[in-house]
């Protein structure tokens, strides 16, 4: 029976360790484990809370906890499961009952030190878990600065967004505005700036999983759905201004697309890495033409007319419409235009354009 309890203890230990050194020291992509696990129970209140209710505010405060609460139940998970694992190692290599083991692995690992044994087997055992204790926690002060400063990083651009396509943003909208302002020579410049954007929350939000969840501060902002929109202009570009210059547009489109199938390897979500530009897209053809409505009325010059950009379009948006799909449901994302269905159903926001107010005559 001993041995048995001292072999999972062993396993317990270890296997948060790994997942300790995954989630916070390793700087790549891992297996989400036990905080993927911690993620999912924790987001399963606060889903079912929030999809009773009506209104993407109410909805939006309801689920701006659970990415900071999922951290502060995962340390907290580490450290009970360091304290049941060592306990159990106590209780194989002494006489202590499990209880008794339980209370002298606490002490040690929350450095308290009131239980003590001149065993040696235990002594050893009680150091261990003083190490991990402070560790495990220092590690964590270190990883929440790092994780913040990811997350501000990325929603920085989101916010300039708003300016050029606001709130919340659509592809058709970008483009609108930038004709409106006579901006369209400049529009190379947003999309290699995406392109950066998209190289870095690949490489943060695939090394910290968590940061998928975490929120804009306002309801109308969202991460996926600007970058939905980035595309989709981008998309819009190519497919009606054949002429114009494409090297950035392409570019920027094909980073935005990488960065979503990065993300969808480390959640596990399925795609097709090679779909044909003939294959169906979800955005039906009356949904395209209102866009395309609200460019033209802005004074969006085109090259195509809409029934000759639709196929070039939508041979483009096949590439990265499902997974945006798939993740705006799943992060219940601002029921943007052209950002698929949620779990329960609210009306689309879409980005009012501003009144040309400069003075004439």
């Amino acid at each position: 029976m001993r041995v048995l309890l001292g072999i999972i203890g062993a396993v317990i230990v270890l296997g948060i360790f790994a997942s300790v050194l995954r989630t916070l020291v390793i700087p790549r992509p891992t297996p989400a484990g036990f905080t993927g696990f911690v993620q999912r129970s924790v987001s399963r209140p606060f889903r079912f809370m929030a999809d009773r209710l009506r209104g993407v505010e109410a909805k939006d405060r309801v689920l701006a906890p659970v990415a900071p609460v999922s951290i502060v139940i995962t340390l907290l998970g580490w450290l009970l499961s360091f304290m049941l694992g060592y306990g159990l190692l106590e209780a194989a290599v002494s006489g202590l009952d499990v209880h008794d083991a339980l209370y002298e692995a606490g002490s040690s690992l929350f450095t308290l030190g009131f239980a003590s044994s001149h065993r040696a087997g235990l002594t050893a055992i009680d150091f261990c878990a003083a190490a991990t204790g402070p560790i495990v926690v220092g590690l964590q002060i270190g990883y929440l600065p790092t994780l913040y400063s990811a997350y501000q990083s990325r929603e920085t651009e989101v916010t300039l967004l708003q300016t050029r396509a606001g709130a919340p943003p659509w592809g058709p909208q970008i483009l609108a505005r930038y004709a409106q302002v006579d901006l369209l020579d400049d529009i190379g410049d947003l999309f290699r700036g995406w392109e950066r954007w998209c190289a870095v929350v690949s490489e943060t939000h695939t090394t910290y999983p968590v940061l998928i969840h975490f929120r804009s501060p306002k309801a109308d902002r969202n991460w996926l759905i600007a970058l939905l929109a980035v595309l989709d202009a981008a998309a819009l570009r190519l497919a009606f201004n054949p002429s114009q210059p494409q090297a950035r547009t392409r570019l920027a489109l094909r980073a935005g697309f990488v960065c979503l199938r990065d993300i969808a390897d480390i959640r596990g979500i399925p795609y097709d890495a090679d779909p044909r530009p003939e294959d169906p897209v979800r955005l039906g053809y009356e949904d395209f033409l209102r866009g395309v409505e609200r460019m033209r009325t802005y004074g969006y010059p085109m090259e195509r007319t809409a029934e000759e950009a639709w196929p070039h379009f939508r041979g483009w948006r096949v590439n990265y419409e499902t997974l945006a799909y798939h993740l705006a449901q799943d992060i219940d994302a601002v029921p943007a235009p052209w950002s698929g269905p949620r779990r329960s159903t609210l009306p689309v926001w879409s980005p009012p354009t501003p009144v040309d107010r400069r003075p004439t005559g």
